[in-house]
């Protein structure tokens, strides 16, 4: 998968599951902030994403990850 197609999925899935529209989000932008969440609902995210990438992501690499763009090359670096 390339980093449009994850990043892309990514922002689908976080849509659909905070029911917001994320359309014009970008790369940069910081998820918390962006979808209004808190590190719990983050968690349930993740959850979400693992079983659609098929990967498993361990908590230490998550560590300073808050923007979309940096957690989509999280997912792909795990494919």
């Amino acid at each position: 998968m390339n980093d449009t197609s994850t990043f892309d999925s990514l922002i689908q899935l976080a849509s659909a599951r905070f029911r917001i529209d994320l359309n014009g989000t970008g790369p940069d932008s910081d998820m918390f902030v962006t979808l209004g969440i808190d590190s719990y609902q983050a968690m349930e995210l993740l959850t979400d994403l693992e079983e659609h990438f098929g990967v498993e992501i361990p908590d230490y690499e998550l560590r300073g990850v808050s923007t979309f763009g940096a957690l989509s090359k999280l997912i792909d670096r795990r494919i």
